[in-house]
């Protein structure tokens, strides 16, 4: 149990600017076996992110308190997702070659097709949220960072990391996840759509696993499989997608 908490928090430390206790390290032994909690630190950003919507939506009109929301995820996260996947938009958009893709990803300037890409992405985030009702979105933004994480980690199961030095901060993460870990993520990736109570929002897992079916391809084709910045990538198009999936579940199903 102990090992257990120290992983946990190894997680909270490398995903999160949450403070952690002191005896955390960056151990690789803890952050190789930490990806698991991938989904459980989801559930503790969204919940931050829901909070800081629902004492603003008090205050502000909806839409600013949704500003702030997005703002506070962001905050917590050090916008680490938000990061990789700008770095995703400027090495697919800007190479042509596995080596060119990997350099321009690694570099830490943003390029035209990271901005462009971080700041649509957001926008359509932020698009999507504002059309739920107040609890529905609480509700809405725990599932989406739990789920889009699962969606994310799942790839270390079933793909190869794509680089081949050491430099990547994200290397202690890019082993295989054995079949146990990977449950362990599902039930938590999944467990928070039971707020719904409604069995209609399952139809959202159906886009998520194509979009995980593409990337995981698409990565393949071009680097060989994947960074910590597809990951990244892939966790914030799995939440918009996941938005705005809810959104059409919604409409139609009632």
């Amino acid at each position: 149990m102990k090992r257990e908490i120290k992983i946990f928090f190894t997680a909270l430390m490398f995903f999160t600017r949450i403070p952690c206790p002191k005896w955390v390290d960056h151990s690789a032994e803890y952050l190789n076996k930490s990806s698991k909690y991938f989904p459980v630190v989801g559930i503790i950003v969204g919940s931050i992110s829901a909070l800081v919507y629902w004492l603003f939506q008090s205050i502000f009109p909806a839409d600013i308190a949704l500003i702030f929301s997005m703002i506070a995820s962001i905050l917590t996260t050090g916008a680490f997702h938000e990061d990789g996947f700008a770095d995703v938009c400027d090495g697919f958009g800007g190479g042509w070659t596995k080596e060119k893709i990997l350099l321009i990803m690694k570099d830490s300037r943003l390029g035209t097709f990271g901005v462009v890409g971080i700041g649509l992405i957001l926008l359509l985030k932020w698009s999507s949220l504002k059309y739920f009702p107040v609890n529905t979105l609480v509700i809405a933004l725990i599932s989406g960072h739990a789920i889009s994480r699962l969606n994310a980690v799942s790839l270390i199961y079933t793909d190869q990391y794509a680089r081949d030095d050491d430099t990547s901060k994200s290397k202690p993460l890019a082993t295989k996840m054995s079949t146990r870990e990977l449950i362990f993520s599902v039930i938590f990736g999944l467990a928070p759509l039971a707020l719904f109570a409604n069995f209609n929002v399952l139809l959202a897992l159906l886009p998520m696993l194509l979009l995980r079916w593409y990337f995981s391809g698409y990565f393949k084709k071009w680097i060989g499989g994947y960074t910590g910045d597809c990951l990244g990538a892939l966790q914030q198009v799995s939440e918009v997608i996941f938005y705005l999936s809810l959104l059409l579940i919604f409409k139609y199903t009632g």
